[in-house]
């Protein structure tokens, strides 16, 4: 006899995925030689878009970097606040070289624009929510850009909001972080060199600290000569003193099919919302190794953001967030010789967990996993 209607239902199966922080051993980055170098003239100006970038596309042409290349990538530029500039060379053990090279988890790709039909982002008006976690990780960059807390003492960035490639932009030999603040009855004064912030009712105030030094991997000065993509676009601020607010921690960036929904989250401050801290979610379109194209809603000024999404902890019930990437912002990526516009958010892999641990601590025993 014919099956009954629907029966034919009966026979799914389900998929389980697990949505959990999984501990990784990370590689080591280890310091082997530290140089001295010219002061930069810090002239350039701040260009938050960036044209002819190797992106997705361009990256599964690319050959696999060796550790001898990686050594080179992630060797690194620190510049501290009285100018001065050195290069640090590094070593890279345990490392295991994916013989794949940039393989994707590839989705159908979506149309290229800054904003998608109806603007999704939402604007954190009440400081009960600017001033708690996770709102309240997220920081102004002077240069114009936005970051996001990892540590008492640092701040992660996209690398484009202090180095065009060639020279560090304008404003950052003296740059400052504003952390958001419930503005105080009677407050107005501000301190010489401070960017002018608007406070009105609805907005954030800042606490503007100084930064005491900047590393910037030296991937990155290769990437905007077109040699490497936009995987090293990603920098962090070691701040004069430390704060006493809640941070997010760093995670590794797990594939797409690993996030719950494919759904990312990151707070950041818009240029067409000046004073505004503005939050997002939305899902990621195609993944390489070291970036994500994502449906985001984001204007420039949301550049350098925090990329984090909510995952289980191991052997617990409670779900933490943890930041899988950076906002690298509105990009003009190279396609098959055309220039194409993309969201572009570069992922904290085990490499650049490993480096980025190893800027915090200032050695390797705490970075051993992630």
């Amino acid at each position: 006899c014919p099956p009954l209607p629907g029966s034919q239902l009966l026979n799914v199966t389900f998929e389980y995925i697990d949505f959990t922080w999984h501990l990784k051993k990370i590689p080591q980055i280890v310091s082997e030689r530290t140089f001295s170098l010219d002061s930069p003239k810090f002239e350039a100006k701040t260009k938050l878009e960036l044209n002819s970038v190797c992106g997705i596309e361009c990256q599964r042409k690319l050959p696999v970097p060796n550790l001898s290349d990686l050594k080179d990538l992630l060797s690194y530029e620190t510049v501290f606040e009285n100018g001065t500039r050195t290069l640090t060379e590094v070593n890279v053990l345990g490392l295991g070289l994916d013989p794949a090279g940039n393989t994707t988890a590839r989705k159908s790709l979506r149309k290229k624009r800054q904003i998608y039909g109806t603007d999704s982002r939402f604007s954190i008006y009440d400081k009960r929510f600017m001033t708690n976690f996770p709102f309240n990780t997220a920081v102004k960059i002077s240069t114009g850009c936005s970051g996001i807390l990892i540590s008492p003492k640092h701040v992660l960035t996209a690398a484009h909001c202090l180095h065009n490639g060639k020279d560090y932009v304008k404003g950052s030999k003296r740059l400052r972080v504003g952390l958001m603040k419930a503005k105080s009855r009677g407050e107005g004064r501000k301190r010489k060199g401070d960017p002018e912030v608007g406070t009105s009712d609805g907005m954030p105030s800042f606490q503007w600290t100084r930064v005491k030094s900047t590393h910037i991997p030296k991937g990155w000065f290769k990437s905007v000569s077109g040699d490497i993509a936009l995987d090293y676009d990603y920098a962090v601020l070691e701040l004069k003193r430390p704060h006493k607010r809640k941070y997010m921690e760093l995670g590794i960036s797990p594939t797409i099919k690993m996030m719950p929904g494919s759904m990312i989250h990151f707070s950041g401050f818009d240029n067409d919302r000046s004073g505004q801290l503005v939050y997002r979610f939305c899902s990621i379109s195609d993944e390489s190794n070291d970036l994500f194209y994502q449906y985001c809603d984001a204007e420039p000024g949301s550049t350098g953001s925090g990329v984090y999404l909510r995952l289980k902890e191991p052997n617990k019930k409670k779900w933490k967030r943890k930041i899988i990437a950076v906002y690298s912002g509105h990009q003009w990526v190279d396609v098959n010789g055309e220039q194409q516009d993309y969201n572009v958010a570069v992922r904290i892999t085990p490499l650049k967990y490993a480096q980025i641990c190893f800027w915090i601590h200032g050695n390797d025993e705490n970075c051993t996993q992630g």
